[in-house]
């Protein structure tokens, strides 16, 4: 019964984003058109310094790139919209009438607005990078497939983690809505953050020595780095693990930062109107 509660929020937020068809291929083609632009750029990169030897091959670089833009809707760069429009408005004031948790409640509304934006692009994307290209003479810039099935089934674990990490990030900001009032401060700064440190612009990995340290153990980098790098062949052995581990940790962090802020939030909450 007390999975039941959340489970049908996710399951309804989940089949209304799934609804909205146009969204989904506008999202496709700005898909299609920032993967080509980075495509060439990379490819040019890497011909005009055949001598470099950066942290990923040209192969894994590329397949980084259609992964992290079928995985873009992943991104934490906001609070969560319902949320936000729900404290302007008051209706916040029925979630703390609702007979369950509410941070949970958050927590799984966030990753259904999350997975309902990406699987569409994921349908759309896959068959596009995988069969289109090799068929019509571009099968060097197609997606690869993965370099084992047991690093792909390893990339879904941490792809599961890097999903629950996500949420969390957007629950913690949606908790810092509500005990501000307003959403502006708090997006802006998830969205710079989101877009540099999830590795959506630039693969972590190719990054300079001595920011790559830091960028691959702060959160972000769980987000779709971690498995990213994991079906690319480029975290191998006990470097999964200790990447997985570092993925639950700041799982576990992040929701408890959450959980925190949230309920000091809803103490000193405030609605005005009637």
């Amino acid at each position: 019964m007390a999975i039941a509660s959340y489970a049908a929020p996710f399951s309804v937020r989940f089949q209304r984003l799934l609804t909205y068809r146009a969204a989904a291929f506008a999202g496709f083609v700005a898909r299609c058109w920032w993967c080509s632009l980075k495509l060439m750029i990379f490819d040019a990169f890497y011909t005009s310094a055949p001598n470099a030897s950066p942290a990923l091959s040209l192969a894994q670089t590329i397949s980084y790139i259609w992964l992290a833009q079928a995985l873009f809707s992943l991104l934490p760069f906001c609070a969560d919209p319902e949320v936000t429009a729900a404290v302007r408005d008051g209706s916040v004031a029925y979630d703390r009438l609702r007979p369950v948790d509410t941070y949970t409640y958050w927590f799984a509304r966030a990753a259904a607005w999350l997975l309902g934006r990406t699987a569409p692009q994921l349908v759309l994307v896959l068959p596009l990078s995988v069969v289109v290209l090799p068929a019509i003479g571009l099968g060097a810039w197609a997606l690869a497939p993965p370099v084992s099935l047991v690093a792909f089934a390893t990339m879904l674990l941490s792809l599961a983690l890097g999903v629950s990490v996500a949420a969390a990030t957007m629950t913690l900001a949606s908790a810092f809505v509500v005990r501000s009032g307003d959403d502006r401060g708090v997006n802006a700064l998830m969205l710079t953050l989101a877009f540099v440190l999830t590795g959506s612009e630039l693969p972590l990995l190719l990054f300079p020595d001595w920011a790559r340290t830091f960028l691959l153990l702060q959160p972000f980098a769980g987000v779709f780095d971690t498995p990213l790098r994991i079906y690319c062949g480029a975290l191998q052995g006990h470097a999964i693990v200790y990447a997985l581990a570092l993925q639950v940790f700041w799982v576990f962090a992040l929701v408890v930062l959450g959980r925190r802020l949230l309920a000091s939030a809803l103490l000193h909450l405030e609605v005005q109107g009637g």
